[in-house]
């Protein structure tokens, strides 16, 4: 079973007041080129995994999803989540994307954020998530960059009067254990290629790869920004069964 650290009191209230839970989608600044890779929302049907508050969820319902399904571990995301939702095509349900099961052929979209990072048997995730696609279905999902991900010390540090990421233990896959938010916090290192395998692996064609960094326009808006183009924060995937 995955680690739980949302339902933690210090890292929810912690994490309740980062700039992308309190505008949502609006306060993360990738959200732009992800809405980008995804297809049309209308009518669909849609798979949310590690839905958090329902961000995403909302968004698809208000842009014409048929239905919506948001997945989480944390039963205080999901509360949240549920008390926000205006809307009756939402359900929420709590499930571990570790030992989650998915209906085959159900979902013409899967979206995740920042989720799978977390996830330690992401074969076996990836096995359901593209049975559970309808044939041309889509899976658009975002992580931590490997090369934010991989370092002993995962921080910039200053060379000789010169900032840096100091990039170590790329190639060894495997457990990450950080101090964000709260002490301990479990995530799992892969690389750019191993995404990549375990996706044709099953039988899922990737269309578009993004190392996300931040636009002219949006470094112009929030200068401090500049520090993500030594390295880039997220990795994002758009495939299709």
């Amino acid at each position: 079973m995955a680690q739980n650290v949302y339902d933690d009191d210090a890292f929810f209230a912690a994490y309740a007041r980062l700039p992308r839970s309190v505008n949502g989608l609006d306060g993360a600044p990738e959200w732009p080129s992800l809405q980008a890779m995804l297809p049309s929302i209308d009518g669909r049907s849609v798979l949310d995994l590690g839905c958090g508050y329902g961000w995403f969820c909302r968004w698809a319902a208000a842009n014409g999803a048929r239905r919506v399904v948001g997945v989480d571990l944390s039963e205080r995301m999901l509360e949240r989540a549920r008390r926000d939702s205006g809307s009756t095509s939402i359900e929420y349900e709590r499930g571990d994307l570790d030992e989650v099961r998915l209906t085959p052929d159900t979902f013409d979209v899967v979206y995740s954020s920042l989720a799978f990072h977390y996830v330690e048997a992401l074969d076996r995730l990836l096995d359901e998530v593209a049975a559970a696609l309808v044939p041309g279905g889509s899976l658009v999902f975002s992580v931590e960059h490997p090369i934010f991900m991989a370092p002993t010390k995962p921080r910039f540090v200053d060379d000789e009067g010169r900032t840096v990421w100091p990039l170590d233990r790329y190639l060894a896959e495997g457990r990450r254990v950080t101090d964000w938010l709260a002490p301990g916090v479990v995530k799992h290192h892969r690389t750019i290629a191993t995404y990549l395998r375990e996706l044709r692996r099953v039988g899922l064609v990737v269309d578009d790869l993004v190392e996300w960094g931040p636009s002219a326009e949006q470094l112009a808006e929030t200068p401090a920004w500049s520090v993500e183009l030594d390295r880039p924060p997220f990795l994002l995937i758009a495939a299709r069964r």
